[in-house]
């Protein structure tokens, strides 16, 4: 196959140089860029002078391969790479790329992208591109959904760049789907997506409360904290009011460490442990976002024993359901309680939630239906 130019939207996609070892050399050197791809770890400038050398080359030459170099086409400085990673025989080709950190926030990859896409579909006749990125890299599934692809599950990843079990994100796109130069789309700046993409694309943050005369910590459970989660998850008002597992293991608590960590990738949860000023255990908290309504939420928690009666879940429920409106830009974050846990209302109620009635048979308690109190706090609430 010969190599191509694309000028396409105000960036250029040309094939590799060797001049371009070392402003690739200086990309990957990008802490991302190391972490969400397969690049190699030392990255030497060595590895970037085959990879635009040898590894182009052999790419075009046998046809299995795409790769481009995407370039300012005014002055030629390199921005990123982007191509199709693999060519199959049924018609399938699969994209891959990268953003130099110095061209990050210009929407540079997105047309870069929807260029190689309309390129592939128009010149080479491809039925199908598919993409695919570790699930928590939320900048790339941004790319991807601008660029059209439709995201289309979960898979397990065969090489995965970070640690050995993780998922992958899998998207699709046909001809025809392709957006027109200067589309934006559902997933465009300023969208909710980019500003949902932009929070859980990075580590979970620590929020702040005040109870009393102590400053309260919301932040990801640690290794500490599993024996207090395990006894919490023990106490028999725990297990009366919630649903945690009977009787409840340190591998449930395990279970639930690696379930924050998961859904916080995804960007479809926020799992706190609640830790008092001396940093110690006090009590967990979670804002799940609903998979259907992406303004809504709901909230759960749990106290430990020691710990109930001083206002710390109050205050904590307070500073969660505030960063989730203000950071995720949720409009209403709903409560629910079995009927009968006056202490799990207190906290709604002390939190400024209002309590909305009842719902029969409102929620799966331990095999049957039971009747639940509901709440809710909207975002006009804490104006």
């Amino acid at each position: 196959m010969e190599p191509v130019e694309i000028i396409e939207d105000g960036v250029l996609l040309r094939p590799w140089r060797g001049t371009d070892a070392d402003a690739v050399y200086r990309a990957c050197q990008d802490p991302d860029i190391q972490y969400w791809t397969t690049v190699p770890r030392p990255y030497r400038p060595e590895h970037a002078l085959g990879f635009v050398t040898d590894m182009s080359e052999t790419a075009w030459a046998g046809g299995t391969k795409a790769p481009f170099a995407v370039c300012d086409p005014a002055t030629g400085e390199l921005l990123g790479s982007c191509g199709l990673v693999s060519i199959e025989r049924d018609g399938t080709g699969e994209v891959g790329f990268w953003t130099a950190p110095w061209a990050r926030g210009r929407g540079v990859m997105v047309r870069a992208t929807r260029a190689v896409a309309r390129w592939s579909f128009d010149t080479l006749g491809l039925r199908r591109l598919i993409w695919h990125a570790e699930v928590g890299n939320h900048a790339s599934r941004l790319v991807a959904l601008r660029a059209g692809f439709r995201i289309d599950g979960r898979l397990r990843l065969a090489n995965p760049p970070t640690r050995s079990d993780a998922d992958g994100w899998i998207g699709s796109l046909l001809p025809g789907e392709v957006p027109a130069p200067g589309a934006t789309g559902p997933a465009g700046p300023g969208t909710l997506a980019t500003r949902r993409a932009a929070v859980f694309g990075r580590p979970q943050p620590t929020l702040f409360a005040t109870a009393g005369a102590g400053e309260l910590r919301l932040r990801p459970m640690e290794e500490q904290d599993l024996d207090a989660v395990v006894d919490t998850c023990r106490d028999p008002e725990s297990i009366r009011w919630t649903t945690v597992p009977d009787p409840y293991e340190r591998a449930d608590a395990q279970g639930f460490q690696v379930y924050g960590q998961d859904t916080w990738a995804r960007g479809e949860a926020a799992c706190f442990v609640v830790a008092d000023p001396d940093d110690t255990y006090v009590g967990t908290i979670a804002l799940r976002l609903s998979p259907t309504d992406a303004l809504l939420a709901d909230v759960g928690f749990m106290t430990a024993p020691a710990a109930r009666g001083r206002g710390y879940m109050p205050a904590a429920l307070v500073a969660l359901s505030t960063w989730g409106c203000a950071t995720l830009g949720l409009a209403r974050i709903e409560w629910k309680a079995n009927v009968g846990n006056t202490a799990s209302r207190r906290v709604a109620e002390k939190a400024g939630f209002t309590i909305e009635g009842t719902a029969r048979g409102g929620v799966q308690h331990r095999g049957e239906r039971v009747d639940a109190w509901v709440g809710a706090l909207l975002a006009r609430d804490l104006v």
